[in-house]
């Protein structure tokens, strides 16, 4: 379904943010037979809905909005709208049409577009294809998930997105080159279940997608890969993807222990040329090269630039950004790591360091096992401190290994305090929740805000 399909029908646009205002600005002009706007509740990122917005769409609220939504031939709904919202249940069960904005747009923008999802990693993997392939002379426009809704980028020869869960779930069309970064259980409240989850997230593959560029390290996620046969894919980063017939992008190091990045058998640059740290982020890299390579891109002749590229990379807020401090301790805001695979990688990649890990944020039943796993395994010397509402849980999964210090705070600006007070000069004090911020913050940006503002008032 595209934009101009939805001319002389009656279109409900359902959700007020960001996403729902650029959905309002691209169907008005189609000339749909009734534009309407619905928000069964409030939240934070409802704009207000008066002036040109309120003519161009009246706004329906609150239960009896589910009878204009019925009434409708297309709903349009934005991310936070899950599939068991008990309104989705009757709309299904109606037969009503559910769209997005994401999937509006990727209909008619799909041959020009590299889409990528994951559980994690998703975000630095979109920003390392856009800024690369700029580097190379090849124009593109980033957005979706990350900067800009799809609806309101502009013209582009080339586009880059990063999409959520939500974003892929609606789509019926895939980009030309689908890059996957990993998988994980994660926004199951929303999917109704971890198979579930993976169908939406997967979904960005269902649409005969030119290529598919993804991360072989990760098991899952070629587990489910597995089950869809005949994609065209195009496996990145491990020892596994070193089988194929055609070379592929990796990390390994040369007998003198110098890691190399590597296409087959040839050197591309050293791994010290990505400023980022961490495995996952050689596996980002990875795969953001073999994005390159589905587009064109000969990365052995490009590799120059591309290395020197590497150094101007633009810093991704909210992961892993490192925030010095007078006292000689690095406080790390890694605000966006939402599930225990984001942690546990955020704390392989300090963990030479006497380390302090706040935890904690919204509870949604995820399973912390793989977390005290990693942390037994690995034998990671660390002081965890949870806070609420999660943080207690995590605590009680890991408080019998012998190498975890654990403490309790009442919130982000106590915990902050405890970890300056533990954590001596030289270590690190890293906030990655393993956790949503909803409840106690607005979002993830809210809650690295009040983690900065925690860091200030208490160098005093």
């Amino acid at each position: 379904m595209q934009l101009a399909d939805l001319r002389g029908r009656r279109v409900a646009v359902w959700g007020t943010g960001r996403e729902g205002v650029a959905a309002i600005n691209a169907i008005a002009p189609v000339g749909p037979a009734e534009l309407v706007a619905v928000m069964d509740r409030e939240t934070y990122a409802a704009k207000p809905w008066t002036g040109r917005l309120a003519e161009l769409a009246p706004l329906h609220t609150g239960p009896a909005a589910l009878d204009v939504l019925l009434r409708s031939d297309v709903v349009v709904r934005s991310p936070v709208i899950g599939e068991t919202h008990p309104w989705v249940v009757s709309l299904r069960e109606r037969g009503v049409p559910i769209t997005s904005g994401t999937a509006l747009w990727m209909a008619e923008h799909a041959a020009s577009t590299i889409g990528v999802t994951g559980s994690k990693g998703k975000s630095t993997t979109t920003n390392l294809i856009s800024h690369l392939l700029t580097a190379v002379d090849r124009p593109n426009v980033m957005g979706g998930n990350i900067g800009v809704p799809v609806l309101d980028l502009p013209p582009a020869q080339r586009y880059v997105l990063e999409l959520s869960m939500y974003q892929c779930a609606d789509l019926t069309d895939s980009p030309e080159v689908a890059v996957l970064t990993s998988l994980a259980p994660e926004h199951l409240d929303w999917a109704g279940g971890e198979a579930e989850y993976y169908r939406h997230k997967l979904n960005l593959v269902d649409h005969r997608p030119r290529w598919v560029a993804f991360n072989a390290h990760d098991d899952r996620l070629r587990t489910e890969l597995a089950t869809r046969p005949g994609l065209p894919l195009l496996p990145a980063g491990s020892a596994i993807a070193a089988a194929t017939d055609e070379p592929t992008v990796q990390v390994a190091a040369d007998p003198d222990g110098t890691r190399w990045v590597r296409l087959g058998d040839q050197q591309l640059f050293p791994r010290a040329a990505l400023p980022l740290v961490g495995r996952h982020n050689e596996w980002n890299l990875c795969v953001a090269l073999t994005a390159l390579r589905a587009v064109g891109v000969d990365c052995l002749a490009e590799r120059d630039r591309l290395a020197a590229a590497l150094a101007t990379l633009p810093v991704l807020e909210h992961r892993l950004t490192p925030i010095e401090d007078p006292s000689g301790i690095t406080f790390v805001d890694d605000s966006l790591s939402t599930i225990p695979q984001s942690a546990i990688h955020a704390i392989e990649a300090y963990a030479s360091r006497p380390l302090t890990v706040i935890v904690g944020g919204e509870d949604r039943g995820v399973d912390y096992g793989p977390l005290r796993d990693f942390l037994a395994e690995q034998e990671i010397v660390a002081t965890l401190i949870g806070i609420p509402d999660s943080g207690p849980r995590i605590l009680d999964v890991v408080e019998e290994l012998e190498t975890i210090t654990t403490l309790s705070a009442g919130d982000l600006p106590e915990a902050v305090r405890l970890g300056r007070e533990r954590t001596p000069a030289g270590g690190v004090v890293l906030l990655s929740p393993a956790a949503p911020s909803y409840g106690r913050f607005d979002n993830y940006a809210h809650r690295s805000r009040v983690f900065r503002q925690a860091i200030e008032e208490s160098a005093g």
